[in-house]
């Protein structure tokens, strides 16, 4: 069975998606359409903007979907998915890869997921790091017995975990991670904790524009971060985007759960090739591989 997965934040690369704009109508088409959507030029980013101007939260979550979901939609009738996964941003691309949602609905959740978690980010300094190397139990467990809000925000592959919270709390549970036996405890250059209790006003803005937003019978089931198991009711599907804004990516138990339920061969869409890695690092025997238009 084929799984095709979506990648998330920081797989954005300048010149991003300017290949497909070039060589297919339909891409051309849909790049147009999303400008309109948007109300500004993302394309004028994703195509001629600096690695600066595309880590705008703003531009970085719209562009990673616009890329990963037209080139789904330029695969024409090659594109045939029995399951699907997103990793964090990546589950909506997903969403629209098994029709669960439309490209507009889907674009418009994208863009107002981006201004809610930057929002989230700016009423208190917070950030992740990344933790190597150290079983996740003794992860939980120094996140739980640290002062302040820490916690397991992104389950990658086994021995990498990140952890998110404030400021403080994420520099003490490092030293002590560190002399658990972690390889490495480092922060992460990103704008604030995501996947954790902080990210709680965000959720809260997204979770009104989710339950106003028509979902779809999907075509094929999607394994999604907070349960990590096949899903393929709408409104399930619906309540488990809500929650993930706080919720940790529970990936490394998704593609597990995807490969006991038959999948044989992962095709990553989108930009970079970093589910690739994770899914190797998961199960060595895993095929993996890039779509290409």
């Amino acid at each position: 069975m084929k799984a095709y997965i979506f990648p998330g934040q920081g797989a954005q690369f300048t010149g991003m998606g300017l290949d497909l704009y070039n060589n297919s109508p339909i891409a051309q088409s849909l790049f147009e359409q999303a400008n309109e959507i948007l109300g500004f030029s993302i394309t004028d980013v994703m195509f001629e903007g600096t690695a600066e101007e595309l880590k705008e939260t703003k531009v970085t979550q719209p562009a990673i979907f616009l890329h990963s979901v037209i080139l789904a939609k330029t695969l024409g009738d090659s594109f045939k998915p029995e399951m699907v996964a997103g990793h964090s941003l990546g589950e909506l691309s997903a969403l629209v890869a098994n029709g669960v949602l439309t490209f507009e609905d889907g674009l418009k959740l994208v863009s107002k997921r981006a201004l809610a978690m930057q929002k989230a980010c700016e009423m208190q300094q917070s950030t992740m790091a990344a933790v190597l190397n150290l079983d996740d139990a003794i992860v939980e467990e120094v996140c739980k017995s640290t002062e302040g809000i820490v916690v397991a925000a992104n389950y990658n592959c086994p021995g990498q975990l990140v952890i998110s919270g404030e400021i403080d709390a994420i520099d003490k549970a490092c030293a002590t991670l560190l002399e658990r036996g972690a390889k490495r405890a480092l922060k992460l250059p990103v704008g604030g904790a995501f996947h954790s209790p902080l990210m709680e006003p965000a959720r809260e803005e997204l979770a009104a524009a989710i339950k106003n937003t028509v979902f779809s019978v999907p075509t094929c089931p999607i394994y999604q971060n907070v349960v990590a198991k096949a899903v393929t009711d709408p409104n399930e599907i619906k309540e488990n985007l809500i929650a993930q804004l706080t919720a940790p990516v529970r990936w490394t138990q998704s593609v597990q759960a995807m490969i006991a339920d038959g999948a044989t061969e992962f095709i990553e869409v989108g930009p970079g090739k970093v589910l690739q890695g994770l899914v190797k690092k998961i199960d060595r025997e895993a095929v993996a591989s890039s779509a290409v238009l």
